[in-house]
């Protein structure tokens, strides 16, 4: 650690950065911190920065554990473009000496470090994060912060992209100050949804700059006088938020092991196999890249028009066929679009990576591509050819999560048990809060019909 120690502390100098926040995330992605001034340097990256960890969050602690100690990652500096002198730090948090077994960050680190220690390779991905710019109206409701976006088709529209600029541009502008490679910025298919696109990386520090990535988008929309959502459905009538992570493996030297010209795809037979576990654990993994209630309201059966849905609701693979939870976009990677706004970066890809290695492992074929709108074919069809459709709920989900025996051992051991356990837990408890929370639906349907 001497050497990125130093190293960190030069560019911070270099950059004149005051203050650190020693980030880490809990269970759900929320990104806490502390502000630690450069003064304290040394005593930040000697001892990191402690927290009660019962405060911060569902971290798997009670108000009678010792403090979360967050050890900074010094690979990870991240000057915060729009505040002078800050930068962040993203930070592995630990408990008497030992990582957290509770931690996201820690979960998909381990993960990573076997798979290069076992097989000497290493997991890349490339999120699409989709948002929505909002305001609330006087009455409460929400709608998008620009007026005139109001198209029955705003995809791609320059006029509504233009309206914008302002914002879209900031961003833009700081993602590649970061050296993040912002390659395309665009309007959606939602009114007041965009996308800022940057190349991929390691599945870590691809997770780490996503958690950045909606740090900053919402810090900007504020300032602005906006609010900025990631949640997988805000606006019933308004197509859903997803987080789209485009997956690969290569050697430790560089090598792809996804690639293979002479394929109809592109792909070569380990990622067949890949594939394969993606496909076998689909349902399973819904519990975790899909993991709010609300996204169950995101993903939809039916043909998909503006303000309605794009996102998957079967569990099938093709091509460059965006009516399918996995898509070959091109050869050598697979894009998972079920994968929701919602999402925890670091548990996201946790669960993808063991599920494409249990697919490698046993060498499980994935079958025959999908050709069809999967949006246009009936229910009975689907059911015909043996496609499987999501689950419909959160509850329904975390079901079936917690029997996959391959993800349960993928996240790991925790105090007194298995992480998957405390994870439905606590999602269990947060889709019963909301089962038992009256709707305004239901009352206009029910109130007066019996």
């Amino acid at each position: 650690m001497g050497d990125g120690r130093e190293d960190l502390r030069a560019r911070a100098t270099e950059d004149g950065i005051e203050f650190f926040l020693a980030m880490f995330v809990d269970l759900h992605g929320k990104p806490c911190a502390k502000a630690v001034p450069m003064s304290s340097f040394d005593l930040l990256m000697d001892g990191g920065a402690g927290f009660a960890g019962f405060a911060v969050g569902d971290i798997g602690q009670s108000p009678a554990d010792p403090d979360i100690v967050a050890m900074p990652d010094p690979a990870s500096y991240t000057p915060v473009p729009w505040k002078d002198g800050v930068a962040v730090l993203h930070c592995d948090p630990y408990v008497d000496g030992e990582p957290w077994p509770y931690a996201p960050r820690v979960i998909l680190k381990r993960l990573l470090a076997t798979l290069a220690a076992d097989r000497g390779w290493t997991f890349m991905t490339g999120v699409e994060a989709e948002y929505s710019l909002l305001r609330r109206a006087p009455d409460g409701t929400l709608a998008p912060a620009d007026a005139l976006d109001s198209s029955t088709k705003p995809c791609y529209e320059v006029k509504g992209l233009t309206r914008m600029w302002d914002f879209l541009s900031t961003v833009s502008r700081y993602m590649n100050s970061l050296g993040w490679g912002n390659y395309a910025n665009d309007h959606e298919d939602g009114n007041g949804q965009f996308e800022n696109n940057f190349v991929y990386s390691d599945a870590a520090t691809t997770a780490d700059r996503t958690i950045f990535f909606r740090y900053m988008v919402h810090m900007l929309a504020h300032e602005a006088g906006m609010t900025a959502t990631f949640m997988p459905k805000p606006i019933s009538t308004v197509t859903g938020n997803g987080l789209h992570v485009h997956q690969s493996l290569w050697t430790l030297e560089g090598q792809p092991l996804f690639c293979d010209e002479t394929d109809r795809l592109g792909l070569s037979k380990t990622a067949y196999s890949y594939i394969g576990g993606l496909v076998a654990h689909g349902r399973a993994m819904a519990g975790v890249v899909c993991p709010t209630v609300n996204s169950y309201k995101r993903i939809g059966v039916g043909a998909p028009l503006s303000g309605s849905t794009w996102a998957p609701a079967y569990v099938a693979y093709g091509g460059n066929n965006r009516s399918l939870m996995l898509r070959v976009p091109d050869a050598g990677r697979v894009e998972h679009r079920g994968v929701d706004g919602s999402a925890n970066p670091y548990l996201a890809s946790a669960v993808l990576l063991a599920a494409g290695l249990d697919g490698i492992d046993r060498g499980l074929d994935p079958g025959e591509q999908v050709t069809d709108n999967m949006f246009a074919l009936s229910i009975e069809e689907v059911a015909r050819r043996g496609i499987v459709r999501l689950p419909k709920t959160l509850d329904r989900a975390l079901d079936e999560l917690v029997v996959d025996h391959v993800l349960r051992a993928a996240l790991g051991r925790v105090p007194g048990g298995d992480f998957i356990d405390y994870y439905a837990d606590v999602k269990h408890a947060e889709f019963d809060a909301y089962h038992a929370t009256v709707s305004e639906w239901e009352t206009d349907r029910y109130l007066t019909l019996m």
